[in-house]
């Protein structure tokens, strides 16, 4: 004990001279990048609450409370085991059996539930506040809440005493020592660790599908992937991944390769993989991003392939990209070379833009300016950060139980290690891109962007859509990628896939999980009539997409194997430089 409080001194101290000297140096005058903290609190000093609402809300909870001493008291003496108030279905922070013991941890459990229960009404009942700040309050009332749970804290978490006794507070000591870790790499800051980051290596056992890198410039590296079919489908098909994380969420194993699939359907499919940009490409629009991106890499699939049309899948920010490119080639008379689009949780009507809007509002985009124009770019943590918020207990509290309180070392999970390969949004992109969607809603008007002097008009598209939407999207709520979809002006079909906006996609057909919902009418004004109208289905939505896509997938050709056209060399293999580069092996300072 004495050899490890002497290293937690030490450690501590140099940790502190690291800290200040950051605050000192490159972080001096930094900005909280959603001021919500702040506003929460200036909010909160001058609320006034519906009073009838309020005694409403004080009285159940009084009630509930009487009831539950009762049935405590009842449950000492051997009486009933109902409970006053059950955590939701998917909540997961009390499924150990010790908080059902009928006695202390049980009464811990059901207290906080009923505290949080009025807390939450109790703020829902605020009045005299736009909808915009009742948003905010009632988001950081949840996460103020979130953070009160019982299981966060170790003498009021069962299983956490339990490991105490039985390890003699050794999980303590070494929950410490995680602590101490998890500072040294954010420099003072504390930056929780989610997954072992040593148990992967991308080439080795993530992104394992063969595929060689054909084209790369500023913003991109494009993957063509190796055939494994001897013929295959005349139009190739190009994946726009989102450059707010890395592309290969759609190629982790090849239990759950997305990509893998593709090319086993017999498609040769290429994939943009997004550069992790440094200030240098701090002056990078979303202009750039479609012309330097999609629109380049189909001048090189057409090249490559020798074929004038190919079908085009767009994922999230990807997706959205993909609409603005339809729309640029329809302007442009070039509106063929797309036979079909695919759109993966993608917004285009950013109108009810979920608990992400919470994030902004003009105050949190110009601090968020203020920042991006020092540094040249958002840091790719604190967008993770935002990310993390919208499920804390899953994504912050888990792991602060996990490493702090436990003393255990992250899992090895492939999800969660491409959930920290965090990436950085060029500061001029992330500006338009937040100002002309979530701020304005812009892009989804007529002529409400114009990207290299042509107005962009989804309304014009005519494209053939296939949009895969999922149930449970905190980032892109499906009635807002249902109201976008019907947007378009050509044939789409909507689909509505179980789970959220990972799991809901990266969904393989031998999992047989999730299932999906479909309609033969396209999505047009009540989301909630199309889904009372839809008709769930079985499984995985991937053959019905493939079924989709065959309509436009033409005759078939000789495979084509990466490299064999000479403009087009292999420059290395899969993933690729662009991907490999994770934030927390560079010194931020030097370029990627």
């Amino acid at each position: 004990m004495a050899e490890t409080m002497a290293d937690v001194m030490a450690r501590s101290q140099q940790i502190a001279a690291e800290f200040m000297a950051n605050r000192a140096g490159h972080l001096a005058g930094s900005l909280d990048p959603v001021k919500l903290g702040e506003q929460f609190l200036q909010s909160m000093a001058q609320m006034s609450f519906d009073p009838e609402a309020l005694m409403r809300a004080q009285a159940e909870f009084w009630q509930a409370s009487l009831a539950l001493w009762q049935q405590t008291a009842l449950g000492t003496l051997g009486g009933s085991d109902q409970k006053v108030i059950e955590p939701e279905a998917d909540d997961q922070r009390f499924k150990s059996d010790s908080w059902d013991d009928g006695h202390l941890f049980d009464f811990i459990k059901q207290s906080y539930l009923l505290a949080s229960r009025y807390v939450i009404a109790a703020t829902e009942s605020v009045s005299g506040i736009d909808e915009k700040k009742r948003e905010q309050i009632n988001f950081y009332t949840r996460q103020f809440v979130d953070a009160m749970a019982p299981t966060n804290f170790a003498l009021t978490n069962p299983d956490v005493l339990k490991k105490t006794i039985d390890s003699k507070g050794e999980n303590l000591v070494k929950g410490f020592q995680n602590i101490l870790d998890d500072l040294e790499r954010g420099e003072g800051q504390l930056k929780t660790r989610m997954v072992d980051t040593e148990a992967f290596d991308l080439g080795h056992n993530l992104a394992l599908t063969p595929g060689r890198v054909v084209l790369q410039n500023d913003l991109i590296q494009l993957i063509q992937y190796e055939p494994v079919t001897a013929t295959v489908n005349r139009a190739p098909l190009l994946v726009i991944p989102p450059w707010i994380n890395k592309y290969y969420i759609l190629d982790l194993q090849p239990k759950n390769s997305f990509i893998r699939w593709l090319v086993e359907q017999g498609h040769t499919v290429f994939v943009i993989s997004w550069v992790n940009p440094e200030s240098e490409l701090a002056e990078k629009g979303f202009e750039d991003y479609l012309l330097e991106g999609p629109l380049t890499a189909l001048d090189a699939v057409e090249a490559i392939t020798g074929t004038t049309q190919s079908n085009v899948i767009g994922y999230c920010l990807g997706g959205t990209l993909l609409a603005a490119l339809l729309a640029y080639f329809e302007a442009s008379g070039a509106a063929k070379r797309v036979a079909s689009a695919t759109f993966l949780t993608a917004m285009i009507d950013f109108a009810e833009p979920g608990d992400l809007g919470v994030f902004i509002d003009d105050e949190q985009v110009e601090s968020l300016e203020q920042k991006m124009n020092r540094d040249g770019y958002l840091d790719g943590t604190d967008m993770a950060a935002t990310f993390n918020m919208l499920r804390s207990n899953d994504l912050i509290w888990s792991f602060v139980i996990n490493n702090y309180l436990m003393g255990e070392e992250p899992l090895a999970f492939d999800l969660l290690y491409w959930n920290s390969d965090s990436t950085r949004m060029p500061a001029k992109m992330h500006s338009e891109y937040l100002r002309t969607m979530y701020l304005e809603n812009r892009f989804k008007e007529p002529g409400g962007m114009v990207l290299d002097g042509v107005p962009i008009d989804i309304s014009s598209v005519k494209t053939p859509c296939y949009f895969l939407s999922t149930c449970e999207d905190h980032i892109a709520p499906w009635r807002s990628t249902f109201a976008g979809a019907g947007l378009f002006g050509g044939p789409v079909r909507f689909v509505l896939s179980g789970s959220g906006h990972i799991a809901g996609v990266v969904n393989p057909p031998e999992a047989n999980k999730y299932g999906y919902r479909t309609s033969g009418s396209r999505p047009s004004g009540d989301a909630e009539a199309w889904l009372a109208n839809a008709t769930q289905q079985q499984g995985s939505w991937w053959p019905n997409w493939q079924q989709w896509v065959s309509e436009f997938t033409g005759t078939k050709v000789k495979a084509r194997k990466p490299g064999a056209k000479k403009a087009f060399p292999v420059l290395e293999d899969a993933p690729g430089s662009y991907a490999g580069k994770r934030l927390d092996d560079e010194d931020p300072k030097q370029p990627v």
